[in-house]
């Protein structure tokens, strides 16, 4: 007898498995990997392999900030793909100057590098003190307590996490931690070897925590009187998600000498290009020709097709005013969070952020009945939970996580997720 309703094709009934099992047997497995697998996107949303659809307040960790699939950055790749694709960087191509000049304009004189992600952009920035410095030989860099420059050994060196450092000892020297928006403590770790501190203005993995404009107006007084670099890693809170081009510049306005400040060095990649891998790192004009011809290179940073398609998301963002979105509706997202955090303290104890780089802090596990009996902690449990609700979003340590939507999110898109958000919170604390 025929069955009325026939099974799926095997194929897809057991696509996930299949597609696990390929990680399983041929990727590294340095990724503690949720059981997802995505096989297409549209603008917000995004679908895993059985069908289901969900809310991507993840954004790629901050990488897809005009969504999935974007027909303008899919355009923009298929004109220049049939144009050129890629050319040794012995020459010139429009679009890299183009995108430089970009980048400048919403910065301030100066030059920028192209390269293929935040963690070659950091190096970058290491480099550019180094060379600052060699003559004097000065060549240590401090940074924060709790913060993240990347996965390279100069990049976990620079961390101020140990977790990343273990199993890689010993680290590259030349990098000193304290603690974050500690201006004394900076100055205290200043040796005579010190060329430069390098900070993020919103610690990302760190659990989303924000620099005070105080701390960086000392920060640049301190590093003008020792003749030292002040360095920002933007990788994460740049590229309009706060509202502005950088982070540091959403978080000056209104201070007494902000629209003044300036550091020397910023570094940059993820939202860049919109999805497509491109990494940067801008030098103010006074440091733009420290790094000469042969100090630094790379094969494949800023081709035509890579910064074509990071021309077009700098073309749409300003077009579609997705800055004034970023911090409009942002500002929806954390104040609804903030409602649902007084309404069930015992489940949420703080919301912070900026435009869309919000953050929630979640009680300890074992205060959270349905978490306590699990190994996994409070923030890794709430993430799967909002899976299981449609809602992606990105851990941030054992009880933080982040929402980094993309800067088209709309108000009825944020409303969808403080909804589920909110269905998922009061059901931890039934």
């Amino acid at each position: 007898m025929k069955d009325v309703v026939p099974p799926p094709p095997p194929l897809v009934h057991n696509q996930f498995e299949s597609v696990k099992e390929l990680f399983n047997k041929y990727v590294v497995p340095s990724y503690a990997r949720f059981d997802l697998a995505f096989t297409r996107g549209e603008g917000s949303y995004v679908w895993d392999v059985r069908g289901k659809r969900y809310l991507d307040l993840g954004g790629g960790i901050a990488v897809n900030c005009l969504g999935h699939a974007n027909a303008e950055i899919t355009q923009a790749l298929v004109e220049q793909s049939q144009r050129l694709v890629h050319v040794s960087n012995l020459y010139y191509h429009e679009p890299q100057g183009r995108l430089a000049q970009n980048i400048v304009k919403h910065l301030a004189p100066g030059k920028v590098f192209f390269c293929n992600s935040g963690a070659e952009a950091n190096e970058g920035l290491f480099k550019l003190a180094r060379k600052f410095g060699h003559d004097e030989g000065r060549f240590e860099i401090i940074t924060a307590l709790n913060s993240f420059h990347g996965r390279t050994l100069a990049g976990i060196s620079a961390t101020g996490q140990e977790k990343v450092k273990k199993g890689f000892e010993p680290m590259t020297p030349g990098f000193r931690h304290v603690p974050f928006n500690d201006l004394q403590a900076v100055r205290d770790a200043i040796s005579p070897a010190t060329i430069a501190v390098l900070t993020e203005c919103i610690q990302g993995e760190g659990g989303i925590t924000l620099v005070s404009p105080e701390y960086l107006l000392g920060l640049r007084a301190l590093c003008d009187e020792r003749n030292m670099l002040l360095m920002m890693d933007a990788v994460q809170d740049g590229h309009f998600r706060t509202g502005r081009f950088q982070s540091f510049q959403r978080i000056m306005e209104g201070v007494a000498g902000g629209e003044q400040f300036l550091p020397d060095a910023v570094s940059m990649a993820k939202s860049l290009g919109g999805g497509f891998p491109i990494g940067a790192f801008w030098a103010r004009a006074k440091h733009a020709d420290l790094l000469g011809a042969g100090t630094h290179g790379t094969t494949f940073g800023g081709t035509p097709l890579a910064c074509a398609v990071a021309n077009k998301t700098f073309e749409v963002i300003e077009r579609d005013r997705l800055a004034d979105n970023a911090r409009h509706t942002g500002e929806f997202l954390k104040s609804e969070l903030q409602r649902i955090a007084n309404e069930f303290p015992r489940i949420i104890e703080t919301v912070r952020g900026l435009g869309f780089i919000v953050g929630l802090e979640l009680a300890d596990k074992e205060s959270i009945p349905a978490f306590a009996a699990s190994e996994k902690s409070a923030a890794m449990q709430f993430v799967n939970r909002l899976h299981d609700a449609g809602v992606l979003s990105i851990p941030a340590g054992a009880q933080k996580m982040r929402l980094l939507p993309p800067l088209n999110l709309t108000r009825a898109q944020a409303e969808e997720g403080i909804a589920i958000m909110r269905a998922v919170v009061k059901s931890l604390a039934a």
